[in-house]
């Protein structure tokens, strides 16, 4: 049974436990005692009420009968599926994975399958087609990929000039985005690729290897996952390079390891006529959100040429292993070790507009006994700040590990409060720095981005959520501490 954590049980916490290094309370002198904590009372019951917000999610879970009906009957029928897959299709080699049947908990959030449909998406806004392709080393990565039902006019322009000129390559701006380690299929992110497609991107999810419905392995035995986590870096580069192939430009493994064993492994990208691959954002969760702050700033890329990378979201965290690590509370030591035993290690070098999102608790939430560093989860946001590279972040007052993954009966806030904040956020910020002038979503991406009326009091009063970014207007937003407040920004040249 879970610990209940009570203002008492905190006082106790409190005069025990250590000040984290360089976190606010480091200032206490030594021998601070229980008498010091009383004196800070009225923080203790405020975060017993924000820790509260942990268990927000499965609640409303539990007392929702519809849900969880169609939750065990969306498990089993993807279970059914993916043993149909093994009999279709025999090449797989995705047995060792904890995540493949897509069941329980990993079957995501049932609203988001055809048969359910709670946001009237599929046939109306977009829909979804399954992929398959080969990784550098001849693993077979699982995907999907969304595109809209209709493409907007002046796309769809610019995508038929482009087929029929040989001009640059025009359509719609396109979205990458991969998933974090151990059990956390492509399903747990199917709410971002929505969203998009109805904000107009196509979009990408899939499973490296090691995760969900990919390989476990390579032809030779190389393993993915945890075991070995730079997957979370070169499959990225996998996955661009196949989103962003043509029919004049191939993605080469697919024909140099296809099975024959009918998968859906095509030449090049199926969606490749109405994508601008010119126009191109990434996102990574957990071990892929640390991938995708190393893959943004590759130079040269990987496979030659330079780097597609236009824009990056970052979800728990922006930055490197380091960076992630840096000035944590003492009480997510544990869940840290373990983390970074299964995430990519590389050099971070900001090069690209760059969102980071995080949260108040971890992987294991524990109340914050002590007031931790305010800026613990903008380490990486300092780092583009400082080179002078647009940054965002964010961090969801109450929220867990969970915030952007709809794992059921997972530790987070109601899906309708930090969910949807990183929904918001997400797509105003890829807007800000992708879309063209005629598309919607250009010219209000920076008013949704200094919403802060709307969004404030999602934000944590633990950790400062910041903003360093120019705005459509030429005006630069540059502020240390959202919640607290922010000025209207500075003029050009100021």
């Amino acid at each position: 049974m879970a610990r209940q954590y009570t203002r008492r049980v905190l006082l106790e916490l409190a005069a025990t436990v250590p000040a984290a290094a360089g976190g606010v309370a480091a200032a206490s002198p030594p021998g601070a005692d229980r008498r010091s904590v009383d004196a800070d009372e009225a923080y203790l019951e405020r975060e017993v009420r924000n820790y509260a917000k942990t268990r927000e999610a499965p609640a409303e879970q539990a007392r929702d009968p519809d849900f969880m009906r169609r939750w065990q009957n969306r498990s089993r029928a993807n279970g059914a599926d993916y043993a149909e897959r093994v009999a279709e299709e025999p090449g797989w080699r995705s047995h060792a994975n904890l995540g493949a049947t897509w069941s329980e908990q990993c079957t995501g959030d049932p609203g988001l399958y055809r048969d359910v449909d709670t946001r009237g998406f599929y046939g109306r806004v977009g829909d979804r087609r399954r992929v398959a392709f080969y990784d550098r080393q001849g693993a077979r990565l699982s995907g999907h990929l969304w595109t809209p039902s209709e493409v907007p006019r002046p796309a769809a322009t610019r995508a038929g000039e482009a087929r029929g000129s040989g001009a640059a390559p025009g359509g719609l701006p396109g979205v990458v985005i991969t998933n974090g380690s151990v059990q956390a299929p492509e399903t747990l992110f199917w709410w971002a690729a929505q969203s998009l497609v109805a904000a107009g991107y196509v979009v990408m999810t899939y499973d490296p290897r090691g995760q969900g419905r990919s390989d476990s392995v390579t032809p030779d035995g190389g393993r993915g996952s945890n075991a070995d986590a730079d997957v979370f870096v070169s499959n990225q580069v996998d996955a661009v390079d196949f989103f962003r192939s043509t029919p004049e430009e191939p993605y080469a493994p697919n024909a140099e390891f296809d099975r024959g064993d009918g998968a859906p492994v095509a030449p090049h990208n199926p969606a490749a006529d109405v994508l601008d691959r010119n126009r191109l954002g990434i996102v990574g969760h957990s071990a892929g959100a640390i991938g995708a702050s190393i893959v943004q700033g590759l130079a040269p890329w990987p496979t030659g040429g330079d780097n597609p990378v236009d824009a990056v979201a970052a979800w728990d965290n922006l930055g490197s292993s380091e960076d992630v690590a840096a000035r944590r509370a003492e009480q997510e030591g544990e869940d840290l070790a373990r983390f970074l035993g299964g995430v990519p290690d590389g050099a971070v070098e900001p090069r690209v507009p760059a969102m980071g999102q995080s949260a108040d608790y971890f992987l294991s939430p524990r109340p914050h006994a002590r007031r931790p560093d305010p800026d613990a989860k903008s380490i990486g946001f300092g780092r583009w700040r400082e080179a002078g590279i647009p940054a965002y972040q964010l961090v969801v007052r109450g929220g867990t590990h969970y915030e952007w993954s709809r794992t059921p009966t997972f530790p987070a806030t109601s899906w309708e409060f930090g969910n949807a904040l990183a929904d918001h956020y997400t797509v105003a910020w890829f807007d800000r720095w992708l879309k063209d002038a005629d598309e919607p979503g250009y010219r209000d991406a920076t008013d949704r981005l200094l919403a802060d009326d709307a969004w404030g009091d999602h934000l944590s009063f633990h950790y400062r959520s910041k903003r360093a970014f120019p705005g459509r207007n030429g005006r630069t937003y540059d502020c240390e501490d959202i919640r607290d407040g922010c000025d209207a920004g500075s003029s050009p040249g100021r």
